[in-house]
């Protein structure tokens, strides 16, 4: 079962750095939202190729090939999904996987679709097999095959499907059946993104808040936000509400430096789980490796949560390895914390 789907477990709401959306997230980012392409700050690959796309389908008057898009959590991907039904002018019709449960809900979708309009189906990698399967003559064919009746008696009915977009989104794309993405004509993953792109990202929604903020003021939230734009928004809400009781209302160094310090946000984007999971590692099995299992029964935490919610940002800067025997702490880990390694852990560097 998945850290997100947990009955137990839900580490985003206790968590300012996580990436996963938590409730209060969704007005706020409905204010920050980018409605074009152009207002779209980096992902510079991703964004030409979708720009080629959409001027190709618009240029032959057709739908537009159908679009998966992956990668962590929080950065972007529904929002490149709004901006593709924009761009073309169509209607967009979002939902999730999870919520589609049965034939009749896939099918109800699929037969009122718009012409050529986008439709939005986020964690596409919980879609059920059976829906799977009745999805697959509507993405090639535009058609829906559907059994009416039971046993001898029953037949199948053919129904027709208008052109649509499908956009997918996922953040792990390793678990999609094979017939599936086979389906997809343009396969786009999503990376973390630059601390410039975050501080223009920090810039321009604090200029939508209406919140007055300098350069550094923006650098050291963008340079805290993990590459992830939602978590860069997250902090400086954070941030304005620090500025406002604690300080002038204006955000400059100084002022977010305080904030995220009382936060307990570091300068590399860690709370207090990510330092605990590292120290974990280093000091109590001597820098690894140690199985995610055993990690998972000390901190107290489900498997699923440490692999998709706190690992993937320590790997990707460097400060965790991920081998077949299990975590490893890097150097980086060590002198982030102070600690020298001893002769058996330096041996793995």
């Amino acid at each position: 079962m998945s850290a997100k789907n947990h009955p137990n477990l839900d580490p985003s709401r206790e968590r300012l750095v996580s990436a996963a959306p938590v409730e209060d997230d969704s007005t706020f980012e409905l204010k920050l939202r980018p409605q074009r392409l152009r207002e779209f700050i980096g992902q510079a690959k991703v964004k030409e190729n979708l720009e080629v796309a959409i001027q190709a389908a618009l240029a032959r008057g057709e739908a537009m090939d159908h679009v998966l898009l992956y990668g962590p959590p929080g950065l972007g991907k529904t929002t490149l999904a709004n901006i593709i039904a924009n761009e073309l002018s169509v209607h967009f019709q979002p939902t999730a996987a999870p919520l589609l449960q049965i034939k009749g809900d896939l099918t109800a979708i699929l037969t009122n679709l718009q012409d050529k309009q986008v439709l939005f189906v986020d964690e596409i990698h919980r879609l059920q097999a059976v829906l799977e399967e009745l999805l697959y003559s509507a993405l090639e064919d535009y058609k829906l095959d559907i059994i009416i009746g039971q046993g001898p008696s029953a037949r199948t009915h053919t129904l027709a499907v208008k052109p649509f977009t499908f956009v997918g989104a996922t953040t792990r794309a390793g678990l999609l059946s094979s017939p599936l993405r086979s389906r997809f004509g343009i396969v786009l993953r999503l990376e973390f993104y630059t601390p410039e792109d975050l501080r223009i990202i920090v810039e321009r929604s604090a200029e939508i808040l209406g919140v007055s903020i300098d350069e550094a003021g923006a650098i050291e939230i963008a340079s805290r936000a993990r590459g992830t734009p939602r978590i860069a928004n997250r902090l400086l809400r954070r941030v304005r509400d620090y500025a406002q009781v604690r300080s002038t209302g204006k955000i400059d160094v100084a002022t977010a430096r305080a904030a995220l310090q009382m936060l307990e946000v570091d300068q590399y984007g860690f709370d207090e789980i990510d330092r605990r999971l590292l120290l974990t590692i280093i000091e109590k099995y001597q820098g690894g490796p140690v199985g995610v299992n055993t990690l998972a029964a000390v901190l107290s935490e489900e498997p699923d949560a440490i692999e998709e919610i706190y690992e993937p940002f320590l790997m990707q800067i460097g400060f965790l390895d991920r081998t077949p025997r299990g975590r490893v702490a890097t150097q980086l880990a060590y002198d982030h914390f102070g600690i020298k390694p001893n002769r058996r852990q330096s041996s793995l560097f």
